[in-house]
């Protein structure tokens, strides 16, 4: 038996395991104390396996054509089913947006990270304490589901996506959830700190799913996750040109660049901390 890979141990592998029968690739399962292990039976299949490894971990379909499965019309779910914290987190976004939409300021009042009233017709921000002292805790972390225009939303969404299912995936939905608590609640903070009030977006989270996915790649070779090296250094040069005063000049001055920052230092983080624990183990 070859080991091929250690994969969460809350992850559901039964689509996967059901593909690789299908294309007749013997394989087995065990559990770890680090959680699940794939085994490959001939280790001529080695590039087949890793291939549909690669389609499951992207969310894509496994099943030979003809020999798919329907689910009364719900088979485009399953991608979604499988990261069930990346598709919450995108949903609640687009809820929200929806939301903001229909009901304008009311859904933005609620959501910023300190109460905001209104004074004469002038928005009048209260404090962080105030609100987690009347008990509104969620303002800790609800700027993140907040998105000022269309662009704005699917360009995080789409990063949301493209790391967040990587993410859970291959370390889990706990991890996943950790990443985003931790790294949304830090970026809002650091915003905060500047200052700013008004501010929303899931880029702080996305810096962190990159910062967490670039350095997993380079300490857990083999693992599963890929980021391209241009889009690492795309996303880095991107954070540092809206820090600039030339991004005002283009109209990119109004951009939370302390929450971006400070999520990516989570994911750094925690990236590091767990690629040092699994060489450990």
């Amino acid at each position: 038996m070859y080991r091929v890979i250690l994969l969460p141990r809350d992850a559901d592998l039964r689509e996967l395991r059901q593909a690789l029968w299908a294309h007749r690739i013997g394989h087995r399962i065990t559990e770890e104390d680090g959680g699940q292990v794939l085994w490959l039976v001939d280790p001529s299949q080695q590039e087949a396996l890793r291939g549909l490894l690669a389609q499951w971990q992207r969310g894509e379909p496994l099943m030979p054509e003809g020999g798919r499965a329907s689910r009364g019309g719900t088979q485009w779910l399953a991608p979604f089913r499988r990261v069930p914290v990346t598709s919450l987190a995108l949903g609640l976004c687009l809820l929200v947006f929806a939301a903001t939409w229909l009901f304008g300021d009311l859904v933005v009042a609620a959501l910023t990270i300190a109460p905001v009233g209104i004074v004469d017709g002038q928005p009048a921000p209260g404090s962080l304490g105030q609100g987690l002292a009347s008990g509104q805790v969620w303002r800790l972390l609800s700027p993140i589901f907040l998105h000022f225009g269309w662009m704005h939303l699917i360009f995080n969404m789409l990063w949301l996506w493209f790391f967040g299912r990587q993410v859970e995936a291959i370390d889990g939905g706990r991890r996943m959830l950790t990443l985003l608590l931790l790294s949304g609640i830090g970026g809002n903070l650091a915003q905060y700190a500047t200052g700013t009030v008004l501010f929303g977006g899931m880029s702080g989270v996305d810096f962190a799913l990159l910062g967490y996915v670039w350095l997993m790649s380079r300490r857990r070779p083999g693992s599963g996750f890929f980021v391209p090296q241009m889009l690492v250094v795309f996303m880095l040069a991107w954070m540092v040109f809206t820090m600039t005063d030339v991004a005002a000049l283009f109209g990119f001055g109004n951009v939370a660049n302390e929450a971006h920052l400070g999520g990516l230092v989570v994911g750094l983080a925690l990236g590091w901390y767990h690629s040092a624990r699994t060489k450990g183990s």
